[in-house]
């Protein structure tokens, strides 16, 4: 029961042949009818996916239904317990998996139920599993992610992840059954996000990049006091590739402060979006003008971020360069993943 659920919700994140979908609201495919397929009342949805739940949650306890909603737990008074720590690897068990597109998968690890995973907003962590050289010794493939499900959530975390023929980690997660474990350190801390911080994010995005800018978007609209407003450009190779696409319609519809722009590479014949690559063009008319008040987060694959914003060092920023340094933005108004 929990993983045909956790399966039919995945699926619906992905676009469907009636909703090819060009802007914020540009199609999504999803109606009354298809909440009420999943058994969930309409007005405790807050946001549609098939990805996401009340807690990104599955269909066990832990899993009724979040990223669509976002419950307030109590906390206990000396603060949550979490089951990350960032100093020694813990494992964590796979749960379950489903396919979102034709090389991206969901994978939902589960913990201490009583825990949070212990993430804040912004932060990822760090994934790892031993493989032996051909000199016999044992070395680890290390690679970071940034769960989509909410931080708050108790019981387990999701993970959005694009499989790649000559991608180590990404191959062994694909190779994982339900009952496996992987190692996981955190929280690796990124840019530490505070309501109203800024009046104005952009986000630029590129395929699975989108993860960490998914988290930052859920802190700010799930917060009624946070004034934030939003602008994503968000590019893939095909609408096929959209990953997430109907639960950001759906956050756009019911959210006025949050504007979307897709494109991508290859469009259909009844493409309404963008084509091509993010070009100085389409960030000029979908990202805030530079500012104090502006801040742009950018994270994509590494020839994206060079036409972009320049690549990012391995332990810094980088230097600021490309697209958004041609239109004035300086290295204080842009972060990169």
């Amino acid at each position: 029961m929990a993983a045909t659920l956790f399966r039919r919700l995945a699926r619906a994140a992905v676009p469907t042949a009636a909703s090819p979908g060009g802007g914020s609201g540009g199609g999504g495919g999803y109606s009354r009818s298809m909440f009420s397929r999943f058994g969930f009342p309409l007005g405790a949805i807050a946001a549609v996916s098939g990805i996401s739940y009340i807690g990104s949650g599955d269909a066990s306890p832990s899993l009724t239904l979040h990223g669509l909603v976002h419950l307030e737990e109590a906390k206990e008074e000396d603060g949550p317990k979490v089951a990350l720590d960032p100093k020694k690897w813990t494992e964590f068990k796979l749960q379950d998996t489903a396919t979102v597109s034709h090389n991206t998968h969901l994978y939902r690890f589960t913990f201490d139920p009583s825990k949070e995973l212990g993430l804040h907003v912004a932060s990822c962590l760090l994934t790892r599993y031993p493989e032996t050289s051909a000199d016999g010794k044992t070395k680890y493939v290390i690679r970071p992610y940034t769960p989509i499900s909410d931080p708050a959530v108790k019981g387990h975390f999701d993970l959005l992840i694009k499989t790649y023929p000559d991608g180590k980690m990404s191959q062994y997660l694909a190779s994982l059954k339900p009952g496996d474990v992987i190692e996981v350190k955190g929280p690796i801390g990124k840019i530490r996000y505070s309501p109203n911080m800024k009046k104005h994010i952009g986000m630029i995005a590129g395929g699975t990049g989108i993860t960490p800018m998914l988290q930052v978007i859920e802190e700010i609209l799930k917060n009624p006091d946070d004034n934030t407003q939003v602008s994503l450009l968000y590019a893939n190779v095909s609408p096929d590739d959209i990953l997430l696409k109907q639960k950001l319609d759906y956050l756009a519809t019911r959210h006025p402060n949050l504007k979307i722009f897709y494109t991508v590479d290859n469009p259909t014949k009844s493409w309404k979006g963008g084509v091509g690559y993010v070009s100085k063009d389409m960030a000029l008319k979908g990202l805030p003008a530079p500012g104090d008040d502006t801040i742009i987060l950018v994270c994509g694959p590494t020839g994206m971020m060079k036409q972009i914003s320049g690549e990012k060092a391995k332990a810094e920023q980088g230097e600021l360069s490309g697209i958004l340094k041609e239109l004035g933005y300086t290295e204080e108004m842009v972060y990169k993943f």
